[in-house]
């Protein structure tokens, strides 16, 4: 079959490669109908998060057909249409019980990180789901059934991007008629401000550089802010009184560190891929060069309210240890981050799309055939207007 694999960095290629077995009793393979390319994948491909070992099948979003299950795997049949959540889960250890899925007990076998598809070695090493074909371990809860009136374009968008989102917004504590902040309006921030709004957020500040992205914010309500031609902080207590807000999310991350110096270079050889890695510091998707993400989260820390509440989503490495903790404990904040524990959020969010409360394809700016997605790659890592959010179709 054919997938996107990772053999260095700066050098993905379309490679074909065996399709995936069934291992235990537990898994299902799913053939998938859709895929997508998230932010994520670029820093793996960039080295701004490193640990992704060469053969691995990149890709942490997918829809799909059951093809094959296992004997434990109760509630699922062959020729069932599936949504795979993000992040891997088993169930049934205290933390899934709890609710924090990303943080199982059980799913990853080489350690006690969150376990995902299409990530580093310490991630579990699972090979992803930009391919033709996935195999899903502990598949009764790690895939959720889609009911025919949700479409794939839809449905890609539950996978990852909007259960992050919403997950955001949960963690902001947002009450009705709050105020909040969004810094970064990529594809999470898009889905935090819709989730925002969703829990009954009075008013949405969305702030970002890229005029496409602010357009799209706009569209949904917001109340845009350019950090590239005004002070966001400045601008957000104007706008509120001297106060600032109720809640900030940030969800930017380490897309913050530097900005765009070049886009990737593609590359056939691995020759060619060190000559035309871009920095590991490098992101398509961030603020002011030599601002970094300590500048970002002292952005979120100023522009909060006494007494508010600043929420992470945006991803940091384990290695990362700034943050402005002097600020924000003088002004009685209240501070809640994590890995999104999608297979919590997922099951709602179908409904919601399901009964026409939401409708995410708004998103979704680009489709393109898996047989594209080195192409699909660079216009992406090249920020290249309306280029937001791409789904790849795997061929059938």
């Amino acid at each position: 079959m054919k997938a996107v694999v990772f053999h260095a960095l700066g050098d993905i290629r379309l490679d074909d490669v065996p399709e995936p077995k069934i291992e235990e009793d537990t898994d299902a393979i799913v053939r998938l109908t859709a895929s997508a390319i998230c932010g994520t994948d670029l820093h793996f491909v960039r080295g701004t998060m490193a640990g992704v070992e060469p053969g691995t099948i990149l890709g942490h979003e997918g829809v799909g057909v059951v093809e094959s299950i296992g004997k434990g795997v109760r509630n699922l049949k062959v020729g069932d249409r599936v949504v795979v959540p993000s992040t891997i889960a088993c169930g049934y250890c205290t933390m899934c019980r709890g609710g924090f899925y990303a943080q199982c007990d059980n799913a990853n076998p080489n350690g006690p990180g969150t376990a995902f598809y299409g990530g580093p070695k310490e991630a579990g090493g699972f090979n992803g789901m930009q391919a033709e074909k996935v195999r899903v371990p502990f598949a009764n809860i790690n895939l959720v059934g889609l009911p025919d009136s949700v479409s794939d374009d839809e449905a890609i968008l539950i996978s990852d991007i909007f259960p992050t989102g919403y997950f955001g917004a949960d963690l902001a504590d947002i009450k009705p008629g709050h105020s909040v902040a969004v810094f970064g309006c990529g594809p999470v921030g898009q889905f935090a401000i819709a989730s925002a709004k969703l829990l009954g957020a009075g008013r949405v500040f969305a702030v970002d550089q890229h005029e496409d992205r602010l357009e799209m914010a706009r569209n949904q309500g917001a109340e845009v802010i350019d950090f590239s031609k005004e002070n966001p902080v400045e601008t957000i207590k104007k706008l509120t009184g001297g106060v600032g807000v109720d809640s900030v999310i940030d969800a930017v991350g380490v897309d913050a560190e530097h900005a765009h110096s070049g886009p990737a270079k593609k590359t056939n050889t691995p020759e060619d891929a060190k000559k035309a890695s871009p920095s590991a510091r490098e992101e398509g998707e961030h603020f002011k060069a030599g601002d970094g993400p300590m500048q970002s989260l002292a952005w979120a820390v100023d522009a909060v309210a006494k007494a508010g509440t600043v929420a992470i989503i945006g991803v940091y490495p384990p290695g990362d240890n700034l943050f402005p903790i002097g600020a924000a404990m003088n002004k009685n904040l209240t501070v809640r981050m994590g890995n999104c524990n999608h297979r919590k959020y997922v099951p709602m969010l179908v409904e919601l799309v399901r009964t026409g409360q939401v409708t995410p394809t708004a998103i979704l700016t680009q489709r393109e055939p898996l047989s594209n997605a080195i192409d699909a790659y660079l216009a992406f890592d090249q920020r290249q207007p309306g280029w937001i959010k791409v789904e790849l179709e795997p061929a059938t």
